[in-house]
């Protein structure tokens, strides 16, 4: 069988405050939702929004960041992979399901609540901490480097 491509970006606020929990082993774990919304127009010419919700799991280091930086409101770039997983109810019996998000990247963006003033950052599961540096695109002018260089 082929190799399949299983990623997924989302960009979206949060929904409520992450529940955090530590395994026996002390993994930390994070779980939370983000809503993403879609605006399209319908057959007599208005906008109307929609909001999808996804579950989302976060671990080890980015569950600690998740915990020490992400509230309600706070606008996320997230980048993972689906997952569903399947249990059996232990009153009823019956077999349930959960569609989850397994988060592997995480930029923290904005303030919490969606503003946005000034006040940028991000956060890679590479890096230590997030950065407290503005999250749009560097200038590089004062290096002698200008939109003419870029070959593309």
């Amino acid at each position: 069988m082929a190799k399949g491509v299983n990623k997924v970006f989302l960009l979206g606020n949060v929904g409520k405050d992450p529940e955090i929990r530590s395994t026996t082993g002390g993994m930390t774990i994070a779980s939370f939702t983000l809503a993403t919304a879609d605006r399209r127009k319908d057959a007599q010419g208005n906008w109307s929004d929609t909001t999808e919700w996804h579950n989302l799991v976060a671990f080890q280091r980015t569950a600690e960041v998740v915990r020490d930086y992400v509230k309600k409101g706070t606008q996320l770039f997230i980048e993972g992979k689906i997952q569903t997983r399947s249990w059996d109810d232990k009153e009823s019996g019956a077999k349930k399901y959960r569609t989850e998000i397994l988060v592997n990247e995480l930029s923290l963006l904005g303030k919490p609540g969606g503003g946005s003033g000034g006040e940028g950052g991000g956060y890679s599961r590479s890096s230590s901490t997030p950065s407290t540096a503005p999250a749009s695109a560097p200038d590089y002018a004062e290096h002698g480097i200008t939109d003419d260089d870029i070959p593309f």
